[in-house]
C-alpha cells in the first residue's frame, strides 16, 4: 500500500498481494483502509480480483463498482485484463463505457492511468 499525489489528487495504492476482491463487503474493506486518509481515487491490482468478478453475468463487478460510488469512492482497475475481456463483448463495452465516462477507470499500466486522471503521463 502507498498513497501518492497525483495532479491534484490524493491516489491510494492498494497492495498486490492481499485477498482476493469480488464482493461488496471487499469493496467496503477496501474503503475502510482508506478511511480517514483524504483519498480521491483508489487503485486496485487486477490480479487481486477474482476471475469470477470479470464476468459480468454474476453482477460481482457491478455490484462492486455501486458499492464505490455510493461511498464516493473513485476507483481505478490497474493491469492487463485482455485474458477475460478477449472473451467477452460485454466486458470489453463495460470497460469502454467506464473509461468514457472516466470517474471509475480501467487502465492497463501506471502510464496509461496517469494520463486518464490528470492529462499527462
Amino acid at each position: 500500500m502507498r498513497i501518492e499525489r497525483l495532479g491534484n489528487l490524493n491516489v491510494y495504492f492498494a497492495a498486490a498481494e492481499g485477498p482476493a476482491l469480488s464482493s461488496e463487503q471487499d469493496a467496503l474493506d477496501l474503503i475502510g483502509e482508506t478511511y480517514g486518509q483524504e483519498i480521491d481515487v483508489i487503485v486496485v491490482p487486477a490480479a487481486r480480483f477474482t476471475p469470477l468478478f470479470f464476468q459480468l453475468s454474476n453482477q460481482q463487478a457491478g455490484h462492486f463498482f455501486q458499492k464505490m460510488q455510493n461511498y464516493l469512492a473513485r476507483l481505478v482497475i490497474l493491469g492487463d485484463i485482455s485474458a477475460y475481456s478477449a472473451s467477452s463483448k460485454a466486458l470489453r463495452d463495460f470497460v469502454s463505457e467506464t473509461n468514457r465516462i472516466g470517474h471509475h477507470l480501467f487502465a492497463a499500466t501506471e502510464s496509461e492511468m496517469q494520463v486518464r486522471l490528470c492529462g499527462k503521463a
